[in-house]
């Protein structure tokens, strides 16, 4: 199953240098039954889209918590795609919501999509309003709306470490 799982810049960072992403369960997003039935005219396409999107704003939650820790971190939201066997869905959290429960090494990853660096001073703001706007914010969730209004690129798994070499 193709799944998109959330991740940082950093988490790239470790990808490459340990071979995998964690240990699972890993939370990801895919196309799940739940998404097909609530996305019910949408193609593949799209309902892939959606999951990529909402691992989009999984990302934006891992940046808000790195940067408390690291507020010189680039801020820009990643998703690794990869192909996975074993998944278990995680309704509770999302109609597309799921746990990678095998881990997931690097030969595992097809694409990953990141930021370029026009989008780090929206996401960096996005990531800080996430929480208010979770709560009700009408200005946070603008802010939020804003960072996704940037388009991810994409890029090929073997172009992981020219991208982190570049910044």
């Amino acid at each position: 199953m193709r799944v998109y799982l959330p991740s940082t810049l950093s988490g790239l960072r470790t990808l490459l240098d340990t071979g995998g992403l964690g240990e699972p369960p890993l939370p990801a997003y895919a196309v799940t039954g739940a998404l097909r039935e609530w996305y019910a005219e949408g193609d593949e396409e799209e309902l892939e889209y959606a999951a990529m999107t909402l691992a989009a704003r999984a990302s934006l939650r891992l940046l808000d918590r790195r940067l408390l820790l690291e507020p010189d971190l680039r801020a820009r939201r990643v998703v690794v795609v990869a192909e996975v066997g074993a998944v278990e869905p995680a309704p509770d959290v999302d109609r597309a919501a799921v746990h990678v429960l095998e881990p997931v090494p690097l030969r595992l990853v097809q694409a990953v999509h990141v930021d370029d660096a026009e989008a780090e001073a929206d996401v960096r703001a996005a990531a800080e309003a996430l929480v208010e706007a979770d709560l009700g914010s009408e200005d946070s969730a603008f802010v939020v709306e804003q960072a996704e209004g940037h388009e991810l690129q994409w890029y090929a798994a073997q172009e992981i470490g020219p991208l982190l070499e570049l910044g």
